[in-house]
Parts: C-alpha cells; sequence; structure tokens
C-alpha cells in the first residue's frame, strides 16, 4: 500500500509519450531560453519548436525563474526542458519538480556521471529521485512515480575529450535517452573552433563518433546548434535532437532585420 499522500507506483493507465522517439527520422528542432521572461518561453513554446530548453547554467534562469517559467510558460504545444547548472542530484530533482519535462545535464564526461544524471530523474527503484508534494503547491495532480519514470526525458552533454572518449559507454547508460554535444566546449578542448568540428565528417571524427556511439546505444544524438547553417549542418551528420536557435539570437536578428527595412 502506497504511503499517505504519496502516489502509488501502480501500472500506467495510459503509456506516457516518448515524444523524442515517436519519428526516428525526423529531426526535434528545439530553442534555447537564455532569458528569464515567462512571457518569452510561453512564445517560444508555441512558436513551432519541438521542444524549448531553460539554461540555468550560462543563461539568466534561476530556482526561482524556473519555476516561474515552467508554471507560467508551460502552456504552449513544446515541452519544456531545464539544463541545470551542473550535474548535481538536487538540482535536476527540483527542475522535475517544477514541471520540466527533462533535463539536459552539463559536462558529462563518464559513464558513471551519465548513470548518476539517470538515476536522478527517475524514482526508486530504477533511480534516486526523491518525491515530494511539489504538485500540491500549484494546483497540479500529483504524478504517480512509474509514470513521471516513463514520461521524463534525460540527456546528457557530451563536451569533453575524456566525455568523447567514453561516449559509447555513456550512450549505452540506461535511463539515458539523448546525448547532446556541447559544441563549443569540445572544441576548445580539442584545439579546433566550432566550424572545423562540424565540418569534420570522416567515420572517426569526433561528431560521426557520438551519433555511431549513440545507434549502438539506443540513445539520441543531440547538439547545440543555434543557428540555421550550423543546425543544418548538424542534421546531414545525423543528429535528431538539435537547438536550431536561442530567444537572444532571434531578438538580435529580428532587430536588425527591421532595421535593415528601414535604411
Amino acid at each position: 500500500m502506497a504511503a499517505a499522500g504519496r502516489p502509488g507506483t501502480e501500472e500506467l493507465a495510459v503509456e506516457p509519450q516518448r515524444w523524442w522517439t515517436q519519428d526516428p527520422g525526423r529531426t526535434l528542432w528545439g530553442a534555447w531560453s537564455n532569458l528569464a521572461s515567462p512571457g518569452a518561453v510561453g512564445t517560444l513554446a508555441r512558436s513551432g519548436v519541438d521542444w524549448v530548453l531553460l539554461d540555468a547554467q550560462h543563461g539568466e534562469h534561476d530556482d526561482r525563474s524556473l519555476r516561474e517559467c515552467l508554471r507560467e510558460g508551460g502552456d504552449g504545444a513544446a515541452p519544456l526542458l531545464v539544463r541545470p547548472g551542473r550535474l548535481d542530484v538536487q538540482e535536476i530533482g527540483r527542475a522535475l519538480d517544477a514541471g520540466a519535462a527533462g533535463v539536459v545535464v552539463p559536462m558529462v564526461s563518464t559513464a558513471e556521471q551519465a548513470r548518476t544524471a539517470a538515476r536522478a530523474c527517475r524514482y526508486s527503484p530504477a533511480g534516486e529521485r526523491s518525491w515530494g508534494p511539489h504538485a500540491l503547491l500549484t494546483g497540479r495532480e500529483p504524478v504517480p512515480p512509474a509514470r513521471a519514470d516513463a514520461g521524463v526525458l534525460c540527456a546528457v552533454m557530451v563536451e569533453t575529450r575524456a566525455g568523447l572518449a567514453d561516449v559509447e559507454a555513456i550512450a549505452a547508460v540506461e535511463g539515458v535517452d539523448v546525448v547532446l554535444v556541447g559544441p563549443f566546449d569540445l572544441s576548445l578542448e580539442l584545439g579546433t573552433d566550432v566550424d572545423a568540428l562540424l565540418a569534420a565528417d570522416a567515420p572517426d571524427d569526433p561528431l560521426p563518433t557520438v551519433v555511431r556511439a549513440c545507434a549502438a546505444g539506443g540513445a539520441v544524438p543531440g547538439a547545440f546548434g543555434a543557428g540555421a547553417g550550423r543546425a543544418a549542418r548538424l542534421r546531414e551528420l545525423g543528429f535528431r535532437f538539435v537547438a536550431a536557435t536561442a530567444d537572444t539570437e532571434l531578438l538580435a536578428a529580428g532587430a536588425r532585420a527591421r532595421l535593415a527595412d528601414l535604411a
């Protein structure tokens, strides 16, 4: 019998959609949210993108803004994900408690770190996520743990030389759904630049190695693109979960385009 106030782990009445695997041949285009604005997040989520990520590592988002944006901006069509500041079980749990559809964990360099991230996303016995009455605080119905586990997305970022070396083991970790390349940090580690990294397409080059590892391990290959040219190139290389733009990029580009129209 479930403890008082805690949802039970009964059979799922309806199987949650693993939306990131519904059409394996299609690239899921995402938008990066750097600005801590519920209105901006909602606008992105309703723009037609497949997912929106709230960045608490390098963006303006903090614990408070994540909760506000997930609560007020979460009525759009696209799932809202969170990038916590680091691999931290408590940060991951708080993001999911606040209503995130999943997390993108930065700077994962080993299979053991990937396993920690995956287990932080799931309740016992599959993981170590702690259950709390978070949904009740916002007037939502609690989601049974088994259903929450089945529907949550766990992505880990490979953006170090060590992570690239261990990417086959990382992609094969149970509960890791997406392996997402951070090309800026990875290119710095490898002593190159982003465009050279994207141009290298021999089988043993870094990005094809990640795509191949994901195919073998059962994870979806993803990457941060931010820009039409880079995003399109990542699709050519076989990546299927790609950040195509960011709110700050769109704002600046829109302003430049309007000024050019008036020139």
